[in-house]
């Protein structure tokens, strides 16, 4: 019988990464991802125990190679745990298993395609009719505010602009989990702010289940019920911690807390470790 794994917090005592539960809508138990390489194998993640409850925000932080993208692919069925299993709960639909859609960072609409067209694409490989598509869709574009772009095509478009399309496509097909992969990585910092906010308003009309990857403490604070901070390689479960900020939230107000600077650097104090670890390991990589 598996046991339950005690996780250090920030203050220092330790919390439980709880097995499947209840309202868990996706557990990882034990979790391991192992690549074969031309030099051996490579434990990509390792032992890793969380439990996403449904409708929450998830952020997970690390240094770059952790391990996060590749939790997310797991969750995401694009690749297979090597060790421990993935639990999923039940979704929205008659008890179902949860669906999800994944939205990536940088550009993945298709040129050829307007922006209706490009959220409406999901709907289109299951079969419903272009009525039926093209109304989810104005509904959506209406949600990110692009209503009177959906003719365009995404050349046409800020590159902000294209990664609300690329939110709004993943929302189409009306997923139970929405895995983000470093959606606002490339955007300049103001654009990034706005998506930030923009984000949380559909999360709050939605109440998707969202588990959201990123570099970025000040994201990770804005943005998250709960932050997963990963080691470096192999990634396991450094901390993880639950964030005070009432709800709803905008940049401004939480920036002004006074909690935010103190979960800001000592979330850091962790983060600043396992960064410099994942250095060391790239320099002995280097001949």
């Amino acid at each position: 019988m598996m046991t339950d794994s005690a996780i250090p917090t920030l203050d220092g005592t330790t919390t439980v990464a709880p097995h499947h539960t209840g309202d868990a809508i996706v557990a990882a138990n034990h979790v391991g991802k192992q690549f074969l390489t031309a030099h051996g194998a490579v434990d990509a993640v390792k032992d890793v125990t969380l439990s996403f409850p449904a409708g929450s925000f998830n952020v997970i932080v690390g240094p770059s190679g952790c391990g996060k993208s590749t939790l997310l692919r797991m969750i995401a069925g694009l690749e297979s745990p090597t060790s421990g299993e993935l639990v999923f709960g039940k979704g929205r639909a008659n008890g179902a298993a949860p669906t999800n859609a994944l939205v990536f960072q940088g550009r993945s609409l298709f040129p050829w395609l307007t922006l209706r067209q490009n959220v409406s694409y999901g709907l289109r490989l299951r079969g419903r009719s272009r009525a039926e598509r093209n109304a989810r869709a104005d509904e959506l574009l209406q949600l990110v505010g692009l209503k009177k772009f959906a003719g365009a095509y995404p050349h046409q478009v800020s590159e902000g602009m294209r990664q609300r399309v690329a939110i709004a496509r993943a929302l189409a097909v009306d997923p139970d989990i929405l895995l983000m992969d470093e959606p606002f990585g490339a955007l300049d910092e103001q654009t990034r702010m706005l998506l930030q906010e923009e984000l949380l308003r559909i999360w709050e009309r939605t109440g998707k289940t969202v588990i959201f990857v990123t570099h970025s403490l000040d994201e990770a604070l804005l943005l998250a019920d709960t932050i997963v901070v990963m080691s470096a390689q192999p990634g396991t479960v450094r901390t993880v911690f639950q964030v005070p900020f009432s709800r709803p939230r905008s940049l401004t107000e939480v920036r002004k807390d006074p909690k935010f600077a103190e979960l800001f650097s000592r979330t850091w104090d962790i983060l600043r470790t396992e960064v410099n670890a994942a250095r060391a390991q790239q320099e002995e990589l280097i001949p």
